[in-house]
């Protein structure tokens, strides 16, 4: 039976990229599958794998198709949480597709990989985890 396993990311420095993201979403690096191209992601209580980082020369894209949102529930939290991630290495993005009143901030990962903070209480749903 086919399922989704993790979200990927493209990076061009596997330890850069290691240290910015089990520190930006509190995770562990395991050696399951580590290699010199590959690094896979773990949650501390070892509930299971959350993100490949995996080594490419391709460039970022400026607008993915596909990228993370990282969820945050108050105003305050994802103005604290963007300060954090930039004191990692994430850089700001002059994002020229926000809407009026956005309900999310556009960052770039240290390789240029763009993902958003998305502030839940203010999200179109009204708040909270998104349905299904």
């Amino acid at each position: 039976m086919l399922r989704l396993g993790i979200p990927v990311i493209g990076v061009t420095d596997i330890p850069r990229a290691v240290v910015f993201w089990t520190e930006a979403l509190n995770l562990v690096a395991t050696e399951d599958w580590a290699s010199d191209t590959w690094r896979t992601l773990i949650h501390p209580d070892g509930s299971g794998r959350a993100l490949g980082l995996m080594h490419s020369t391709s460039p970022a894209e400026p607008r993915p198709r596909i990228h993370l949102d990282l969820f945050v529930d108050t105003a305050e939290e994802q103005q604290a949480e963007v300060r954090r991630l930039i004191g990692l290495g994430a850089q700001t993005v002059d994002w020229e597709l926000y809407p009026s009143d956005p309900d999310f901030v556009v960052l770039a990962d240290p390789d240029g990989n763009v993902f958003c903070v998305v502030d839940l209480s203010h999200a179109p749903s009204g708040g909270g985890e998104p349905t299904l």
